[in-house]
């Protein structure tokens, strides 16, 4: 019986790990998905974060999701900042996204490596102004 309950743990975590990787697709950032993991990452590489507040419900979190994170024109971004993807719809995000101001989605907060806020924006908006946000942004970080 513990080694069913070990190999049902051990499978779920694997799928819960998966499922984060899945639900984005092809050539989109690298999230992680928590607001805690993104500060550790950012300090750890020196890199601004960005703080996607979202939900699956959302029409515009989903379109930003599908078209303008993994877009050519936000590709050149990726690896400037630390990307996290925060389910507003989880319990364990409730304080993030009350601290961070969040009313509505998609609420994308820009923060320093040392978690400050630089810069946000609510609503979803075309890869070619998501880009040139992204740009306005790193400058703002230096």
């Amino acid at each position: 019986m513990k080694a069913l309950s070990k190999f049902l743990a051990v499978a779920a975590l694997a799928v819960a790990s998966f499922s984060l990787a899945s639900e984005f697709p092809e050539g989109s950032p690298a999230f992680v998905s928590s607001l805690a993991e993104a500060k550790t990452k950012a300090k750890a590489e020196g890199k601004p974060i960005i703080a996607v507040y979202s939900a699956v419900w959302c029409p515009p979190c989903q379109a930003m999701k599908k078209k303008v994170y993994p877009s050519s024109e936000v590709k050149e971004f990726h690896d400037k900042f630390v990307w996290a993807y925060i389910d507003t719809d989880l319990k364990e995000n409730a304080a993030d996204a009350q601290k961070a101001g969040v009313t509505g989605i998609p609420h994308i907060q820009f923060l320093s490596k040392n978690g400050k806020e630089i810069d946000k924006q609510v609503g979803g908006m075309p890869p070619d102004a998501f880009a040139a946000k992204l740009k306005e942004v790193l400058g703002k970080a230096k």
